[in-house]
């Protein structure tokens, strides 16, 4: 817990140079000059991963070709990798397989859920990220269950009223507040309900216990750099696993995929969840990513990320911008979020000044710490920075004013 903050950029450079995590920087291909803190969102590519990446497409693809399904391990690439994300969310090696996208994911947990929820109702709230509501509403509406979208934080009291699904994530993707994860899960036996979790906003920044839940999904772009579109994961905790059958039965889910038998058989445990052919060359690059955490625990991971987020926060405070983020010395995912109502040209004036952060829409200024590459010096910069554009009004600009597509 953080008890005391830099009152100085000297400070701030003398307490990076003691922190254990700084020569991680050092794996990052960061360009020269540039403050990434935009790494809740997409995380940047570090070195490892440009080069595997490099080597999975002119070597194995180019070269080995469909001998590199066997010579390289490709099809044990997406097992493998889901085991090393396993020790980053606190689950077993064999509860995590990488595969798919995040709202595909939900969407074949939310399903699969039904054979363990005494009720098919849907519950997601009207706050939670929105592809996790369409994905509710959708499969709500293919087999014609009840969906109830509730106000912010009532989804638990909605769960133990009426049992059902509740689809939630771990960390809110704007405030980055945590859920209770615990409190959660007994909140679901007690109801006979199931939760499906999102860790999208949490894997690879908070230390985690999956072991108290049962259903899982997340992205892997974010806190683990696994490069844009990067495929996500799913966890199924292992004594449910073979309770509860995938509605998305793909080839790759087989007991037996290369029997090519004409009727679907589950492969045992999280496997049977897996269901195209697996992109090798985004898992090659995740796999590689990965490196950058060996040697870390998640405790390790938070505790930095915290520490630099109330420094976030109180260097806010002092230049007059609120924010909708757990208080300092409260936990919170790696994100900080400030309020402004001109918050969009604000961004940008940062960003062309080489401090990266983003946007969402209608106020919110999201500032994430990644504790692998972001420093406090790095906080001091782009709070600074922050404040000078607000005293000079230099965000009042058509430059600035004018929306991109993606904010």
């Amino acid at each position: 817990m953080t008890t005391s903050f830099p009152s100085s950029f000297d400070d701030c450079v003398a307490r990076d140079r003691d922190d254990p995590l700084a020569e991680r920087r050092d794996l990052f291909a960061l360009p020269d000059g540039l403050l990434y803190l935009d790494g809740h969102s997409l995380g940047p590519a570090t070195h490892k991963a440009l080069a595997r990446l490099e080597q999975a497409a002119k070597d194995e693809w180019a070269q080995g070709l469909i001998r590199s399904w066997n010579d390289a391990g490709w099809i044990d690439l997406a097992r493998d990798t889901g085991a090393r994300i396993a020790r980053l969310i606190g689950a077993g090696p064999d509860e995590v397989l990488v595969c798919d996208s995040v709202s595909t994911n939900l969407f074949k947990l939310a399903a699969a859920a039904r054979d363990l929820s005494a009720s098919p109702t849907l519950i997601i709230e009207e706050d939670e990220f929105p592809t996790d509501q369409y994905i509710a509403e959708g499969l709500a509406q293919l087999t014609k269950s009840n969906l109830l979208r509730v106000r912010p934080d009532e989804g638990l009291q909605r769960l133990a009223e009426t049992g059902g699904i509740l689809i939630r994530s771990a960390v809110n993707y704007r405030t980055a507040a945590v859920a209770d994860m615990k409190e959660a899960e007994k909140v679901a036996d007690l109801s006979g309900g199931v939760i499906v979790w999102d860790l999208s906003h949490a894997t690879g920044v908070l230390a985690l216990d999956m072991s108290i839940a049962r259903l899982a999904a997340g992205c892997t772009y974010k806190y683990l750099n696994g490069g844009p579109g990067a495929p996500a994961f799913i966890y199924v905790r292992q004594d449910v696993a073979n309770r509860i059958t995938s509605p998305l039965p793909g080839w790759m889910g087989h007991k037996s995929p290369f029997n090519f038998a004409s009727h679907y058989e589950p492969a045992d445990g999280v496997a049977r969840f897996a269901n195209g052919t697996p992109p090798i060359l985004s898992l090659s690059a995740l796999a590689a990513a990965l490196d950058a955490f060996e040697g870390i625990t998640p405790a390790e991971l938070e505790a930095k990320a915290r520490a630099l987020g109330d420094f976030c926060l109180s260097l806010a405070e002092k230049i007059g911008l609120q924010s909708s983020s757990p208080a300092i010395s409260t936990r919170r995912g790696g994100h900080v979020t400030l309020h402004h109502e001109n918050g969009y040209a604000i961004i940008q004036a940062l960003i062309a000044r080489g401090i990266i952060g983003d946007f969402r829409s209608p106020d919110a200024m999201r500032f994430g710490f990644s504790p692998l590459y972001t420093g406090f010096a790095d906080v001091w910069r782009a709070m600074d920075a922050l404040g000078d554009v607000l005293k000079t009004g230099e965000w009042d600009s058509p430059t600035f004013l004018a929306r991109a597509k993606v904010t």
